[in-house]
């Protein structure tokens, strides 16, 4: 058997046709290019799905994660070691957030953080309902798939969690929903599996407004927006809001696993008794995955590429536009390339998988194809891979 073979055969699948079909066997990785076994190059135009914000096995990520091995890899992440790579990495990003977002709780990836904030939320408030909002994803365990606006990803596993609500997302309307046995608001601020849908700023400060009243935590979902990718550092600072939980993943690791979910250390408290240990995990807070992510924030902070962001919102603009397009939502680097259907953008996609371009479908808008490069890219390698988009579009 071939190397494709066994890997249909012994790694669980999730699609009966993963990546369109096309084999792609890589063995190498590096800023934006990724090469496979035969020497063929690929463009990743969609950074592993908002991971790799700095590119693929950027060297200080690389030397920061050589460092730690050395040094000590796994220990006891409960709280009974006080461990530097923990501490470095709190004291560099909170300065950056609010001052009641000033206590993080490490996990291994974004539903983790889902659910501890939402773990969170019943412990603080006492309460059991939570509201979310149609087309929303925030990841696929059963308490996070709860909260999920899809029902085709859902029905196959209820029953799930009860007390839960969708809402119609910018319908400041169906708000009133929002009730005092609410727990918490659970949203993202730009629905990225919609096809990269931004909120309404006086709907966003509707919901928080609500949840004050009714005393529901409000949690923001930046784990695909955050770490510069929408033209600040998080979202949240362009709605003039501050969440009372922040959950981010994805960019936060370098490429490395690793999540959190950030609240005011008043409520995050609550976790420590009745019951003590209120929410555990084996390797979050990794001390390898946190140099990695310490690595991965210091190259955001000190090159500001939230700036870059910018830069790629006004490249993906001007140079996806042809009529086969049929709508363009962009912000910061983040791009939904929407066509007339799912044959047409599957058929593009695949194409432009053959052709070296790294790109994707959404999960809820099957007709839009992804692009969210690294925040680092070239500026010509930018162009001339959308170029090669309009080419393939050109031959349609």
């Amino acid at each position: 058997m071939n190397q494709r073979e066994l890997f249909l055969r012994h790694v669980a699948q999730t699609s009966e046709l993963p990546l369109m079909g096309v084999d792609m066997n890589i063995a190498n990785a590096k800023g934006v290019v990724l090469t496979d076994v035969n020497g063929k190059k690929y463009i990743d135009l969609i950074s592993g799905i908002s991971v790799s914000n700095i590119g693929h096995c950027h060297p200080k990520v690389v030397d920061a994660i050589n460092l730690q091995s050395q040094k000590f890899m796994h220990l006891m992440v409960y709280g009974e070691f006080n461990q530097s790579p923990q501490v470095n990495y709190a004291t560099t990003l909170l300065p950056h957030l609010p001052p009641t977002l000033n206590c993080i709780y490490f996990a291994t990836g974004g539903s983790e953080s889902i659910e501890g904030a939402m773990k969170l939320a019943k412990r603080v408030t006492g309460k059991t309902d939570f509201v979310s909002f149609k087309n929303s994803y925030h990841g696929s365990t059963h308490g996070a798939l709860s909260l999920m606006g899809d029902e085709y990803f859902k029905n196959a596993f209820r029953p799930l969690l009860p007390n839960t609500k969708q809402l119609t997302y910018n319908s400041i309307e169906e708000l009133s929903q929002i009730g005092p046995n609410t727990a918490a608001v659970v949203l993202e601020l730009i629905q990225a599996e919609s096809g990269v849908k931004p909120a309404n700023e006086v709907f966003i400060n509707e919901v928080a407004k609500i949840c004050k009243h009714h005393g529901a935590l409000l949690i923001v979902d930046e784990i695909q927006t955050g770490f510069g990718r929408t033209g600040t550092l998080f979202a949240f600072e362009q709605y003039g809001i501050t969440p009372d939980v922040l959950c981010i993943a994805k960019g936060m690791g370098g490429g490395l696993p690793i999540g959190a979910f950030i609240a005011d250390k008043k409520i995050m408290n609550s976790l420590s008794h009745d019951p003590v240990l209120g929410h555990i995990n084996t390797f979050g807070g990794n001390a390898v995955c946190l140099a990695a992510a310490q690595a991965n924030l210091e190259v955001i902070l000190q090159e500001r590429l939230w700036e870059s962001a910018k830069k790629i919102e006004t490249i993906l603009t001007q140079h996806l536009q042809h009529s086969k397009i049929k709508t363009l939502s962009v912000k910061g680097a983040m791009a939904a390339v929407e066509f007339d259907n799912q044959i047409v953008n599957f058929t593009i996609i695949r194409k432009c998988l053959e052709s070296g371009i790294i790109t994707d479908w959404f999960l809820f808008n099957d007709r839009a194809l992804r692009i969210c490069p690294p925040l680092n890219i070239d500026e010509k390698e930018l162009i001339g891979a959308l170029q090669k988009i309009i080419s393939i579009l050109n031959e349609e």
